[in-house]
């Protein structure tokens, strides 16, 4: 992933809430190699720092082998030390300020819910994107309903900075997000939780997003 824009939308990854890191690398090899993916963000809350290191190791060279973006949420600090592409940051975790200063180069996201004033103050400080979201019901995190796809046109419309749609997007309800001008769809559910498997749900999404 970049700072500036690129044609079309793109599948954006995240892990699910809990997974065993070995046996899981198996079932995101199977995803990466069934389409398109632009970016995979290990998210892992309320673990230890040796279990994100060991889940860092586990998947890290299975996305990067494929010239997939590999992120962390919440953690800079690890991204850079562990040889990940970037880090993804919500309001509440490292500042955009600071967390710019311990990423340098690599890519920088940060969340900005359904707000236009904190999405310019995330380009201000020099982030690589920006998270609007949640945009449907989610059982991945507690998130309320909160964006819509109008913050979406306005933000395409208005910057060249790429955007990030995310919660509760599957298949079936992403035409509008790809319409209004998302650069790209996170997801976890509409994949990891597919009855046919992560192939599948990355096959799904695909062909979901090239329809618009």
């Amino acid at each position: 992933m970049s700072g500036s824009k690129s044609p079309g939308c793109r599948l954006y990854l995240v892990t699910p809430p809990a997974f065993d890191p070995k046996p899981f690398a198996d079932r995101l090899a199977e995803a990466l190699d069934a389409g398109d993916v632009a970016c995979v963000q290990l998210r892992l809350k309320d673990v230890s720092d040796d279990a994100l290191r060991h889940a860092i190791d586990a998947l890290r060279p299975v996305v990067q082998s494929r010239d997939v973006s590999f992120l962390i949420n919440d953690r800079p600090d690890l991204a850079v030390a562990h040889g990940c592409d970037g880090a993804h940051v919500g309001q509440d975790d490292t500042n955009a300020a600071s967390a710019r200063k311990i990423l340098g180069d690599l890519t920088l996201g940060i969340t900005c819910h359904n707000s236009r004033e904190m999405a310019f103050e995330a380009g201000e400080a020099g982030t690589d994107y920006v998270a609007f979201g949640a945009f449907f019901p989610t059982k991945t995190k507690d998130a309320p309903i909160v964006a819509s796809a109008d913050i979406l046109q306005w933000w395409s419309e208005l910057m060249e900075l790429p955007c990030v749609a995310i919660g509760g997007i599957d298949a079936t309800n992403c035409g509008p997000l790809v319409q209004a001008g998302a650069d790209f769809l996170a997801v976890v559910g509409a994949v990891w939780n597919h009855p046919e498997g992560p192939a599948a749900g990355v096959r799904a999404m695909n062909t979901a997003i090239a329809r618009g």
